[in-house]
């Protein structure tokens, strides 16, 4: 297989293309139900196969929740391995959402599961958590470079629970997610037009002038839709780095299902949204 430009530059020309959006594929039970299906495998396959069909070819990111899908074992994640392989045969990026984050060998192969080109489960890019310590990640962040990969690190998260680890002060006066943000930066440095390694920033988290979230990579941004975020907002919180910004929303496209036609406005909507927000 041919090395694959790096997903910076990938993802770069598919927010371009399609519009600045990425959309979660979060089969929860309640929308399972709200479409008419049971939660089980085959209401699962029905979800998913619709969401695909209906946005592969027009939406720029799109992101799996692993959880939703391992919930049913071995035949709910053979439901994501085909959604992951079909959503980039239809040239849309995957970033595969299980946020893994662990030391030396248990790192190295969750790395392998979701960045190795031969791997059932080989996504674009991954979230990962750097809670015990950026260096850890350190296996994730080799292969996703080697295999044209990215990764999103966990930074300032929308859930309150955060900021007790986010916003804790170290020693040298700066704040936790800071110092992961400066990390990234280095790991970008003279990428172009975009780096790799982007940062979770949530949307709903307001002004975040006090931090330099000019990392040379994309800024993950859940929160739109259901969790009260919008696209007008995205400005205020993340100033001029507004332009790098990867606005997800799920349930906001996603409760317009199964309506396949229903669900490409939705998307439509969204993207018109955000790029006339970031001035695109």
């Amino acid at each position: 297989m041919s090395p694959l430009e790096p997903f910076g530059a990938r993802l770069r020309h598919a927010m371009d293309a399609r519009g600045p959006l990425c959309v979660g594929i979060d089969p929860h039970d309640s929308l399972l139900s709200a479409w008419g299906l049971h939660d089980d495998v085959q209401g699962l396959e029905r979800f998913t196969r619709t969401v695909v069909d209906a946005l592969a070819d027009r939406v720029a990111v799109f992101k799996p929740q692993s959880a939703f899908f391992e919930r049913f074992g071995s035949r709910g994640v053979a439901v994501l391995e085909r959604a992951v392989a079909d959503l980039r045969d239809a040239g849309a990026l995957v970033v595969l959402d299980a946020k893994r984050g662990d030391i030396g060998s248990t790192m190295t192969a969750y790395a392998e599961t979701f960045l190795r080109k031969d791997s059932p489960l080989f996504a674009d890019a991954l979230t990962v958590s750097p809670y015990l310590g950026y260096g850890s990640l350190k296996p994730a962040v080799d292969l996703a470079r080697d295999n044209g990969c990215g990764l999103f690190v966990l930074a300032l998260t929308s859930n309150p629970e955060g900021a007790e680890v986010q916003r804790a002060v170290r020693e040298d006066g700066r704040t936790v997610a800071a110092t992961m943000l400066a990390h990234l930066a280095a790991e970008n440095a003279g990428e172009a037009p975009l780096g790799s390694f982007g940062a979770v920033v949530g949307a709903t988290l307001g002004d975040l002038s006090s931090y330099d979230l000019d990392i040379n990579g994309p800024l993950l941004a859940p929160g739109i839709g259901a969790q009260g975020a919008t696209p007008a907002d995205l400005p205020a919180v993340f100033g001029a780095a507004v332009r790098n910004v990867v606005p997800s929303v799920s349930r906001g496209v996603l409760r317009h299902g199964p309506d396949a036609a229903a669900l490409r406005a939705a998307a439509e909507r969204y993207a018109d949204e955000v790029r006339a927000a970031a001035g695109a």
